[in-house]
């Protein structure tokens, strides 16, 4: 008899993540199904178009896609016939009630928990794979009992640790697999089932088994862990600048340590993406519920220097150009909040982007694999949650304007800001730049990726993370 997997969301941690398992595990049948029907269009369309980018990813679907890999908008009938259901479905931070700005919103962790209950006719095993908060697997369990006492129901924490961009590898040759559950005799045959789905392709060591807390816990403690590196490096950053050191060097030495580690100490323009702001919110917020506040106070600051840092960073753009940058061309290269993803969630481009428009900038935007729409919708929901109108947000919208070419978006530049490591920023023919943007060329560099050589030789102005300003000598 065939194995049926079902995986409810179809985002960028179910899709990559079960087309990984089908392709590991040819003697199941996975299926992925969401209530986006676009989203599923995209999964069943154009392999050069799927709605998440993620290198090696298309390569797999391609060799699975209707051979045992399946997207489908019938969710009650992928429910049925599923004895294993992942629940990958999007847990923002709460922006109502008690906890809000802090606390995660679980109503799609709830309400997808009532619709396995309603469509189960058979013992299931659900693994919560979304990030959540300790406790999270708890209130599934009792949704699911509360709704269907006719079915036996075990609850597995199976956190994903992707990072965006390098997803595909870090699928199939994860540092660890952690699952976690119940330590009763039902509880760890569940937990067995899950490890032997992962055994298939990762050695044993690396399968962790806990209990449903200590998951939990470990998937917030690992981004907090990761997003305190850089904050740490990028504090000593604005040392650097004031004090004539440079962050390179002190990132070399201080990751030489085997201590320490060189990992996630490069200096930048603060982190993105969907999971290290709201995961340490997350966690600021269960340390000052548990009366904790010294604690939570201690994680509070890896966020409040990564806004520093952004602001900062804007801050240098508009002291460089005289104080001011009303009516001045801004052009940002880059919107992903990180290279080889087309994801630009919390991205550091949305806040730079405010900013500036702020002061009265006009903003020019190019990114190779974010779309026009994205973009838009990016800047629109950030400027709602600055509180303005319709009419305000309109007027700014009205100078932003995003080109499918870097030179285009070069032109009467009066800054151009690499925000994004995008590779193609490195080979930028820095002489037809110059010949297209306002005169002395200004480059405010993000994510220190231009070589000595070329930001002395060939850029007039030159800042960036950490290190001395440049400027040409004629």
């Amino acid at each position: 008899m065939v194995k049926e997997i079902c995986c409810i969301g179809a985002g960028y941690v179910g899709g990559p993540t079960m087309a990984v398992i089908a392709f590991k595990c040819p003697e199941y049948k996975v299926t992925v199904v969401d209530i986006n029907k676009e989203r599923i269009k995209a999964w069943n369309g154009d392999i050069d178009k799927l709605p998440i980018y993620e290198p090696g990813l298309k390569e797999i679907v391609k060799k699975t896609r209707s051979n045992n890999l399946f997207f489908s908008n019938d969710i009650d009938k992928a429910i049925d016939s599923s004895s294993i259901i992942f629940m990958a479905v999007n847990t923002p931070t709460k922006d109502y009630g008690e906890g809000k700005g802090m606390a995660t919103d679980l109503t799609y962790v709830e309400e997808c928990s009532k619709r396995i209950a309603k469509m189960s006719k058979s013992n299931k095993i659900v693994v919560e794979k979304s990030t959540a908060p300790i406790g999270t697997a708890e209130k599934i369990k009792e949704t699911l009992s509360l709704n269907n006492k006719n079915v036996k129901f075990e609850v597995i924490s199976n956190p994903e640790f992707l990072a965006e961009g390098s997803a595909i590898d870090d699928l199939i040759n994860p540092d660890r697999v952690l699952v976690g559950g119940d330590q009763t005799p039902s509880g760890k045959e569940a937990i067995s089932q899950i490890t032997s789905i992962y055994s298939n392709w990762i050695a044993q060591e690396k399968i962790i088994t806990t209990n449903l807390w200590s998951s939990e816990l470990s998937k917030l403690a690992s981004n907090a862990f990761l997003a305190q590196r850089v904050s740490s490096i990028n504090s000593l950053s604005a040392l650097c600048e004031e004090s004539g050191a440079n962050i390179q060097e002190v990132s070399k030495a201080v990751g030489a340590d085997t201590r320490i580690g060189n990992k996630f100490l490069e200096a930048s323009v603060g982190f993105g993406g969907s999971c290290f702001k709201k995961d340490i919110l997350n966690l600021v917020y269960l340390c000052k519920f548990y009366g904790l506040n010294e604690v939570s106070e201690y994680w509070h600051q890896v966020i409040k220097i990564n806004d520093y840092q952004k602001n900062r960073f804007a801050s240098r753009i508009v002291n460089e150009l005289n104080g001011t940058v009303n009516n001045k061309i801004i052009t940002l290269l880059g919107w992903a909040f990180k290279k080889d993803t087309n994801d630009s969630r919390e991205s550091a481009s949305i806040d730079i982007a405010n900013y500036l428009l702020t002061e009265g900038a006009i903003i020019n935007v190019y990114d190779p694999m974010v779309s026009n729409e994205l973009i838009h919708d990016d800047l629109v929901n950030k400027l709602k949650s600055n509180g303005l109108d319709n009419d305000q947000i309109e007027s700014k919208i009205s100078r932003v304007n995003i080109y499918d070419n870097i030179y285009k978006a070069a032109e009467n530049t009066f800054c151009l800001s690499i925000l994004t490591e995008w590779d193609e920023f490195k080979d930028i023919n820095w002489a037809k730049v110059s010949k297209l943007a306002e005169n002395p060329l200004f480059v405010a560099d993000g994510r220190n990726i231009i070589e000595y050589e070329v930001r002395n030789s060939l850029i007039d102005r030159y800042i960036s993370i950490g290190n001395p300003k440049i400027i040409k000598s004629d």
